[in-house]
């Protein structure tokens, strides 16, 4: 599959009534349509015209995976935090900020101090697991 059509698009984008798959946010106008199991491309080096080197993106390492039924709406900020990752890596990578924000930032566990931020210890469930678990 190369591109999404209009109406794939559009499809897509309705999976969650205009929601992001991931953190439930209404959609913008521009979002993403992200391969929930991630095609991965290979990283090519490529020469500019004036003689430096820059990384482009090359052909997908698992092609299978970029079908329509692997598509799921996502809002720019999850998409780009997820990037080539399976949900379950992206999950633990999410989980695991909360021991880096305790770890290096002072702001943050000043801000904790203050009762400003309150960790629940809950574990990252993204928004199309919880729809789909009150559906069931």
């Amino acid at each position: 599959m190369s591109r999404l059509t209009k109406a794939q698009r559009e499809q897509v984008r309705q999976m969650f009534d205009g929601r992001c798959a991931y953190c439930g946010e209404m959609l913008a106008d521009r979002w993403h349509a992200d391969h929930v199991e991630p095609v991965v491309r290979m990283l090519l080096t490529k020469r500019t015209a004036h003689g430096t080197y820059k990384l482009v993106s090359g052909d997908p390492i698992y092609p299978e995976r970029d079908t329509f039924g692997n598509f799921m709406p996502a809002c720019p900020p999850c998409n780009i935090s997820k990037h080539s990752m399976t949900l379950e890596v992206w999950r633990g990578w999410l989980a695991g900020h909360v021991n880096s924000l305790n770890a290096y930032h002072p702001i943050y566990r000043l801000a904790k101090r203050y009762g400003l931020v309150q960790e629940t210890g809950a574990c990252v469930e993204f928004y199309f697991e919880r729809i789909t678990k009150a559906t069931s």
